[in-house]
């Protein structure tokens, strides 16, 4: 029992230096599912590719390498764990890509990636709980980035 203590503890250290605060779950932005994707932006606001490539390299926020390669060779240690991201502009539209980031299990229950603009999770952190790992302008900048990789 003292074990399993001292490694959640180091395991919840540890994702506590890697992932940011996204938004309160009374900050949430309402939107609607419809056939496994959210096709209504999460804000109104067209996304910004900069900020969208900055967050999904950000390994403190996004943190998509950790999982997915990228056409990013300037950036060391891509994952192998999920899909390239290499032409995803390709495979998948903007709405698909929506549900993907903001609940992926909703569209495949079983699937590593985590929810990034989803509350409720299960062994979380006192300090995210009721967070949300990305904000709704967040999702919609890496959408934009994503977008670009064609």
């Amino acid at each position: 029992m003292k074990h399993k203590k001292i490694i959640s503890a180091v395991v919840g250290a540890a994702v506590a230096g890697t992932i940011g605060f996204g938004a309160h779950a009374n900050e949430m932005v309402k939107y609607e599912v419809v056939d496994g994707t959210i096709p209504q932006s999460l804000t109104g606001v067209a996304g910004d590719v900069a900020n969208g490539k900055k967050v999904a390299i950000n390994r403190k926020k996004g943190n998509c390498l950790a999982c997915h390669t990228m056409p990013i060779p300037e950036e060391q240690f891509h994952g192998l764990t999920g899909p390239s991201l290499e032409g995803v502009a390709e495979r998948m539209n903007e709405a698909e890509l929506r549900m993907r980031l903001v609940d992926p299990k909703v569209v495949a229950y079983d699937t590593m990636m985590p929810s990034f603009y989803r509350t409720g999770q299960h062994r979380v952190l006192k300090a995210f709980e009721g967070k949300t790992i990305l904000e709704a302008q967040e999702i919609e900048d890496v959408i934009a980035y994503l977008r670009t990789l064609k």
